[in-house]
């Protein structure tokens, strides 16, 4: 489906190169980040004290973290668990902690709040724990990879393969530069985000690469830099509705959807906004230096016997 077509094609690969410094600064950038700043690692990877309280009515979470923050607490979590009257605090570990007193300091400084605040249960996780998930999560961005990896060598081309795959890997660490730079928490969700956009990401390259594996054999005549040209602006319709629907969703998440989805949606709007430019002027250009050709997608005819007839009878 179409909104609109555009009839010239639009020249992205004659600034290929600037983009692409653009990107590797960018890149950078976001390594540097990594490297001094580091990320700040939620409960889950940390290790930390889990609280479940229960409410009489629908908890009010914005006044639970007023008192908590009246009460000097900081780095914590407050979001609704199952459902509006359930609520899970997470605290981080700080030094030797008591976990039934901090239970009970947590308490009073709910109840000041709300008298009918019930302490359900109280549960240390320890770092160990927290590693284990880092770990596992790790493994998991690291599985993705390799299967984007054999899927695109199948599906295309191994020139195809590393260029999408350096898009994709230019998007998470971007992702993770931004969480770095202004040490937002990296929660699970967060890292649920990250594995997301890597697929949404990928989806749109295969996009763009089928019309220049398409247009590579349907026309002829067109060097490299206009095939991939013509391929993306071709797209861009379809482009615009795609993320621009995805973007509306995700952005509602961003608004409403509180302190529990903020940095769930905020992780994917860098990755949607990110994933574009990557697969339109990452991506694209990696391909056209590599050396991709028309060559590379028409088979060659088979040299025709003399000793055979057109009729396929022997002479």
């Amino acid at each position: 489906m179409e909104f609109f077509r555009i009839h010239k094609d639009i020249p992205f690969m004659r600034h290929a190169l600037v983009f692409n410094v653009i990107s590797a600064i960018t890149f950078v950038a976001a390594i540097f980040f990594l490297a001094t700043r580091g990320l700040h690692l939620s409960v889950e990877f940390t290790g930390g004290t889990l609280i479940e309280v229960h409410y009489s009515q629908a908890a009010d979470l914005e006044k639970m973290r007023g008192a908590l923050e009246h009460s000097g607490y900081s780095d914590f979590s407050v979001q609704n668990f199952g459902s509006s009257e359930d609520v899970l605090i997470r605290l981080p570990l700080k030094g030797e902690q008591n976990t039934a007193k901090l239970g009970e300091s947590v308490m009073g400084a709910l109840h000041a709040e709300d008298a009918s605040a019930s302490l359900r249960r109280v549960e240390f996780v320890g770092p160990q724990v927290g590693q284990e998930l880092a770990t596992n999560g790790a493994l998991a961005l690291l599985l993705v990879v390799i299967g984007i990896i054999i899927y695109l060598a199948f599906r295309f081309e191994w020139r195809f393969s590393i260029s999408a795959i350096i898009a994709n890997l230019h998007d998470v660490v971007i992702i993770l530069g931004f969480f770095a730079f202004f040490q937002w928490e990296f929660s699970l969700s967060v890292l649920a985000a990250v594995l997301a956009v890597l697929g949404y990401s990928v989806n749109e390259s295969v996009v763009v690469f089928d019309r220049v594996r398409e247009t590579f054999r349907k026309v002829r005549g067109l060097s490299t830099h206009e095939v991939l040209d013509h391929a993306i602006t071709s797209t861009i319709s379809r482009t615009i509705i795609t993320h621009g629907c995805t973007q509306m969703m995700v952005l509602s998440m961003l608004v409403f959807g509180g302190e529990t989805l903020h940095y769930f949606a905020l992780a994917l709007t860098i990755g949607i906004c990110f994933g574009i430019y990557s697969s339109v002027l990452v991506a694209s250009p990696l391909v056209m230096w590599l050396g991709v050709s028309r060559e590379q997608f028409i088979k060659p005819l088979k040299a025709k016997d003399p000793n055979v007839s057109s009729d396929g009878a022997c002479v």
